[in-house]
């Protein structure tokens, strides 16, 4: 027997209803009518003390530091040179 639909073609029609209905939602929310609001506002401006930028600007550093490093730091940084050398002989019995 022979399939009409396949999987992907039940993805894309259940891809196209979530859309219209996201899309019907926005235009849900859009309103025609004329509403009048007023909202006053007292706005407020704070400043940042120096001290706060210094201290943000060590940390960050600091967090550059560690991750440039890397993982040097459990190794030591050091590396060991092994010369292994193997000395053969051979005795002729003739």
């Amino acid at each position: 027997m022979k399939k009409i639909f396949s999987r992907q073609t039940y993805i894309y029609l259940f891809s196209l209803l979530m859309l219209s209905l996201v899309q019907a939602f926005a235009f849900a929310q859009d309103s025609s009518t004329s509403v009048t609001t007023t909202t006053t506002s007292t706005e407020q401006t704070t400043t940042v003390q120096p001290w706060v930028w210094v201290v943000g600007g060590a940390v960050l550093i600091l967090i550059i530091v560690a991750l440039v490093r890397g993982n040097s730091g459990g190794s030591g940084g050091r590396t060991d040179k092994v010369t292994y050398t193997k000395t053969t002989s051979s005795e002729d019995n003739t």
